[in-house]
């Protein structure tokens, strides 16, 4: 029997819809993979510092997060501001001031560079000294009063938050 013109339109139609339309997964997976790796980075609100393997950081039971400030790294044998080496422990201690001029003349720069960065009313003068915890104490009361001289009166302390009492590591 022959087939009339309209049954073999719609036959060819039905064999055309039978195509299935393909999604293309690479570009799905692509969004997919930029939206986990945003979240991934901005779902973190830990502040992290500097990290060394030459410093210890002592330990301490501190609440605080970390703020984003300018950072003095003191090793055993070098005293370091924003990675930078400034000068030795050696020569810090062996001097007979009361201060660390080389450290007073970067952290002066520094004040410099963030006032004409952020204006006078920005900078606030905070600095944190991530300090060996078998660094003498002489040496961490020098570094602390050239801070203070240096227009870097907020000065906080960089340690390892030892866990509370009940809990177990």
């Amino acid at each position: 029997m022959k087939m009339s013109r309209r049954a073999r339109r719609m036959e060819l139609h039905h064999k055309r819809s039978k195509r299935t339309m393909g999604l293309n997964m690479v570009s799905l997976m692509d969004i997919f993979t930029i939206l986990v790796f945003f979240l991934l980075v901005n779902a973190s609100e830990v502040t992290k510092l500097p990290s060394t393997k030459t410093i210890r950081l002592p330990e301490s039971t501190a609440e605080q997060k970390p703020r984003d400030t300018l950072t003095i790294m003191v090793s055993s044998a070098d005293i370091l501001v924003q990675g930078r080496r400034v000068t030795t422990v050696r020569e810090a201690l062996g001097s007979a001031d009361a201060t660390i001029g080389a450290l007073n003349k970067e952290l002066k720069y520094h004040a410099r560079r963030n006032i004409r960065q952020a204006g006078v009313q920005a900078f606030d003068g905070r600095v944190t000294i991530m300090g060996d915890k078998v660094i003498p104490y002489k040496l961490l009361k020098k570094i602390m009063l050239t801070c203070a001289q240096a227009n870097y009166p907020n000065i906080s302390l960089a340690v390892l938050q030892k866990p509370a009492s009940g809990e177990s590591s």
